[in-house]
């Protein structure tokens, strides 16, 4: 039922872009013959909306991998930068929170471990909506962050890292074989806000898988038993995750920046003062709208990334 809404979901758009296409070409003829500049411009502006509309429809149709109409887990780690850092990976999380939102998607919290002064060490979220792995996958790297600091009193200007990993939701589609005995389990206490259970049993579950040394952690859940099935979830997620990146040439690349979160990794770079630029290192996309980005504003950067990965796939094949 889920495929049959997308087709539907696709078709319904193009059909609607063709409506919309055909009554603005026809206002337009209209105000040209009463020349009428007014309705000109506002034809010539919907017209606009619509090439946004079909170039994004257009980059959704190649999202066409074996997992990219699926749901995803989001994982943020703050790196090199100590508290600042820490503050940034809270930014990150809170921009794609935003992003999810803005696009109709749920954005459900799984894992969260607070730092010491402020901000987080590391976060995981489950994005729930169509095409969510499609699109947050070209988000993978390392986000560099340069701004005056509010932690130093001495107002001096800081650089941070963080970095964001995206895995897809393994549906009943995908068989993720795991042997038992190749995962550790570990049980502690929940963090964070709760009330008279959340922080006194030991609900909160880490499996960490020993061939890959791939862990996962969850607690946002009251017993033990609920936070073992859906850690066991995130570590599918993760497994499968691994194997399409060994069997995308592409992922070479991307597999590589992830030994360290600090300088020379970075897929982006955020820079608040002394000017204002956010720019994807990439694809070469740059925006002055720093606040529109870190409020969830991506689509331009995705989009990009997503049309770049595309491109290398079909020369690949050629």
């Amino acid at each position: 039922m889920r495929e049959r809404t997308g087709l539907s979901d696709q078709v319904e758009r193009v059909r609607r872009l063709e409506r919309e296409l055909a009554d603005a070409v026809e206002f337009a003829e209209l105000a040209e013959a009463e020349a009428d500049e007014a309705s000109l411009d506002d034809a010539a502006q919907q017209l606009g909306l619509l090439k946004d509309l079909a170039a994004r429809a257009e980059l959704e149709a190649l999202l066409s991998g074996e997992a990219d109409a699926n749901d995803c887990y989001l994982e943020i780690n703050s790196g090199a930068g100590g508290t600042e850092s820490n503050d940034w990976a809270l930014m990150l999380l809170r921009m794609y929170t935003r992003w999810a939102q803005a696009h109709g998607m749920e954005a459900e919290f799984v894992e969260e471990t607070g730092g010491e002064q402020a901000g987080i060490k590391s976060a995981t979220l489950k994005i729930v909506g169509p095409n969510a792995y499609g699109w947050l996958k070209t988000e993978a790297g390392v986000h560099r962050l340069v701004r005056i600091s509010p932690f130093d009193s001495n107002a001096r200007r800081h650089t941070s890292f963080a970095s964001v990993w995206v895995f897809p939701v393994v549906d009943d589609k995908i068989q993720i074989e795991i042997n038992p005995s190749d995962v550790r389990t570990d049980t502690y206490r929940s963090s964070g806000a709760g009330g008279q259970h959340v922080n006194k049993t030991d609900s909160a579950v880490r499996l960490t898988h020993i061939p890959t040394g791939i862990a996962v952690a969850c607690q946002n859940q009251r017993s033990q038993h609920q936070n073992r099935e859906q850690a066991w979830k995130m570590l599918r997620a993760r497994l499968y995750e691994l194997e399409l990146e060994k069997r995308e040439a592409a992922a070479a690349a991307v597999e590589e920046g992830k030994s360290d979160i600090g300088w020379g990794h970075q897929i982006r770079s955020y820079v608040l003062q002394p000017y204002q630029m956010v720019k994807d290192l990439r694809t070469g996309v740059e925006t002055s709208d720093t606040a529109g980005v870190l409020d969830g504003d991506l689509d331009r950067f995705m989009a990009a990334s997503l049309a770049q990965r595309v491109g290398a796939s079909r020369e690949a094949a050629a």
